[in-house]
């Protein structure tokens, strides 16, 4: 059982490093937050790593020791990535992830590649935190108040607050259990949520005024610049959300959002009814959920929004 061979690793091990992909979003905080604070309290030798993070989420128990590096003196003897797809996504962490002794991977997305050398994917699960509350108490891990407030913090942000339909009984059983606990739920919920920096109301401006719509209203087009995001003096996470402003609107099947990066333009895509995002991404060497996922076009804004609009027409009924 894969259960079984993680649960076995992680005891082996002594230095142990935890990853998740670029830009991470609130899952992967949360997430990697609360496998760094279960493995504090087994007694291990942890780091956890992110070259950069949405200050969203700094509210977070033990967010002021995520690191931007790795250490370069020792070899981990195992590296822990969660919530990413394929080690494209996790691009930036080298030498740590590529020479950790083992590898395991922990993850909800079906278009996970299982490059681990132990992979635990449920793609049921609607965040990765959530696969969290198997995993730890699998291990004995008590899920105390702060690794709940984590968890809660991914299971928020992946679901978009209980809102989306991949939501599980074992969701609410779980909150239950932390409101027992004496967590803020609400509080919780309205500082990942409702709170929005500057610099995110005036992306959002811009997102809005730059929307256009194709195929009688059924898809949605809008995209930021790098620009852009100097101009507004945006950080990490500032653009988040802003493809659900498309996806919100009546008769919209699909929402396309483009940010510009280094690499070209990322997509990020979501769907209501019946198109397959995951496999308009996986086109472009991209993935995620059947609802919502995303890819790198590396062109410019508009053989980028060429490119993605015209395959994303092919699904449109």
């Amino acid at each position: 059982m894969t259960l079984d061979n993680i649960k076995e690793e992680i005891q082996k091990a002594n230095t142990i490093i935890i990853l998740t992909h670029e830009s991470p979003d609130g899952d992967a905080v949360g997430s990697s937050l609360a496998m760094y604070q279960a493995l504090k309290q087994m007694g291990k030798d942890v780091d956890i790593v992110m070259p950069e993070h949405p200050k969203t989420f700094d509210f977070l128990p033990c967010a002021d020791e995520i690191k931007i590096v790795g250490r370069d003196d020792i070899v981990y003897d195992l590296a822990i990535s969660l919530d990413c797809t394929d080690t494209n996504r996790l691009e930036g962490f080298d030498p740590w992830y590529d020479e950790a002794k083992v590898k395991i991977s922990i993850d909800h997305h079906g278009t996970n590649s299982m490059y681990g050398d132990y992979n635990y994917v449920d793609p049921v699960s609607p965040a990765c935190s959530q696969i969290l509350i198997v995993v730890l108490t699998s291990m004995g891990i008590e899920i105390n108040k702060d690794i709940g407030k984590c968890i809660l913090a991914g299971i928020i942000t992946d679901t978009g607050g209980f809102r989306y339909s991949g939501v599980t009984t074992e969701t609410f059983e779980f909150v239950a259990d932390l409101l027992r606990l004496g967590v803020n739920v609400s509080e919780i919920y309205k500082k990942v949520l409702q709170v929005k920096t500057r610099a995110n109301f005036y992306l959002t401006k811009l997102a809005i005024d730059r929307m256009e719509f194709f195929e009688d209203g059924k898809i949605t087009f809008t995209y930021i610049t790098k620009e852009d995001e100097k101009n507004t003096l945006a950080e990490a996470g500032d653009h988040e959300g802003l493809v659900e402003i498309g996806r919100d609107l009546e008769g919209v099947e699909v929402s396309i959002f483009l940010r510009e990066t280094d690499k070209g333009f990322k997509a990020s895509l979501r769907s209501n009814e019946y198109v397959n995002v995951a496999e308009v991404a996986s086109i472009f060497s991209g993935g995620g959920h059947v609802r919502a996922a995303g890819c790198t076009i590396p062109y410019q804004l508009e053989q980028a929004k060429e490119k993605i609009i015209d395959r994303v027409k092919t699904f449109i009924k």
